[in-house]
C-alpha cells in the first residue's frame, strides 16, 4: 500500500482514524495524523480502556494486594449491604467481571442509575447478581463494570490514575494521565462520544475512581501494547541469565517477587530460586527486608518448612 492509497482509504472507508504510528525494531517508521489532530493529541480509546484494566488487575495480582481472580467480589467490600433476596452475588468471582460472565439485573447498561449516583461503586453493586444465578453466559457490560476499579481501590487504597500512572505508565515511559470527572450529563455525553482531540486522561467518577470500561485517552505514540510485550520479553530473557543456573519455569508469584523453578548447573540437582520484582530491586528497603527474609530462613530446619540454602544478587536482581 503506498501512502496515497493509505489517505485515500482513511478518506473513503475509515474517517475515524486520527493517528498512525509505525514501529519496526522499537524505531518509528511512520506516523501520521488527520482530522486535526497532533502527534502528542490523545483520544479516547473507548472499550479499549477494558483491557488495560484487566493489567492493572494482573499487577496488583503480581503485587499481592488481590490474591486471586477465583477471589469472590463481595470479599474487598466488606461494609456492602447486600439487598433482601439477593443470593447470586455471594458467588461473583473477579474472574466473572473480566471475563464478562457476571449476571446483572439490568437489561443494558445503566448509565443514568449508576452514573448520576454519589458512589458509583456502589450502585454497581447493587445491579450485580440476579434471581438466575450464574449462568456462565456472557454478558457485555461497560457501566457496571465499575466494580472492577472499585475493587482495585479497596486493594491498593490508591485512585485508579495515580495507581496506572505508578506502576504501570511510568515503568513503561507512557506519560502520565489525570483523572477527569465530568459535573454534567452533557459534558459527560460530549467526552465519551466526540471525536475532538483530548489531553491525557481517563475519565471517572467524583470519588477519582476510574470508568474501566470506558474513558481512558490515549495517543497513538503510547504504545502500550508493544513497550508490555518488549518489557516482558526482557524479563524473561533477563531471568534466564542468572549464573548457576537454569531457569526451567515460572512456578508463582507473591508479594515481593517470582518463584521459578531452576536446576543448578554443576549438580543438576532441581530447586526453587526467588527473584525480586524489577521495580523492588530499586527500593534499598524493600531489598533488605528480602535478604532478612533469606538470611532468617536459612537458620530454619524442620520437615515442615521448605530449606533454604542461600541468597545473593546478580548484577540488578
Amino acid at each position: 500500500m503506498t501512502k496515497t492509497d493509505l489517505y485515500t482509504l482513511i478518506e473513503n472507508v475509515q474517517p475515524n482514524i486520527c493517528q498512525i504510528a509505525a514501529y519496526r525494531g522499537g524505531k518509528k517508521v511512520y506516523s501520521d495524523e488527520w482530522n486535526r489532530y497532533k502527534p502528542d493529541d490523545c483520544t479516547h480509546v473507548m472499550s479499549a480502556t477494558k483491557s488495560i484494566v484487566a493489567l492493572l488487575i494482573g499487577i496488583a495480582i503480581d503485587q499481592g494486594l488481590i490474591k486471586s481472580i477465583d477471589d469472590k467480589v463481595l470479599a474487598y467490600f466488606p461494609d456492602y449491604s447486600v439487598k433482601r433476596g439477593e443470593k447470586t452475588i455471594y458467588d461473583i468471582t473477579i474472574k466473572h467481571l473480566l471475563t464478562m460472565r457476571a449476571p446483572y439485573k439490568c437489561k443494558g447498561d445503566p448509565w443514568t442509575k449508576v452514573c448520576t449516583s454519589e458512589d458509583w461503586t456502589k450502585a454497581s453493586l447493587d445491579f450485580l447478581g440476579g434471581r438466575k444465578g450464574l449462568t456462565n453466559e456472557f454478558n457485555y457490560q461497560t457501566v457496571c463494570l465499575h466494580i472492577l476499579t472499585g475493587l482495585l481501590y479497596q486493594a491498593s487504597k490508591m485512585a485508579t490514575v495515580d495507581y496506572a500512572n505508578k506502576y504501570l505508565f511510568e515503568p513503561i515511559r507512557i506519560k502520565n494521565r489525570t483523572h477527569y470527572y465530568a459535573k454534567t450529563a452533557e459534558e459527560h455525553k460530549h467526552f465519551t462520544l466526540c471525536k475532538e482531540p483530548k489531553e491525557g486522561v481517563w475519565f471517572g467518577d467524583p470519588m477519582q475512581i476510574a470508568t474501566p470500561g470506558y474513558g481512558l485517552c490515549l495517543s497513538a505514540e503510547d504504545k502500550v501494547l508493544d513497550v508490555l510485550i518488549e518489557q516482558a520479553m526482557k524479563q524473561v530473557d533477563a531471568a534466564k541469565e542468572i549464573p548457576g543456573f537454569h531457569m526451567i519455569e515460572k512456578l508463582g508469584s507473591g508479594g515481593m517477587g517470582h518463584v521459578w523453578l531452576v536446576e543448578e548447573t554443576k549438580t543438576g540437582q532441581r530447586m526453587a530460586l526467588k527473584l525480586m520484582r524489577a521495580w523492588e530491586t530499586a527500593n534499598e528497603t524493600q531489598q533488605d527486608l528480602f535478604l532478612r527474609e533469606a538470611h532468617y530462613a536459612c537458620q530454619l530446619d524442620h520437615k515442615n518448612i521448605v530449606r533454604h540454602y542461600e541468597c545473593g544478587q546478580s548484577g540488578d536482581k
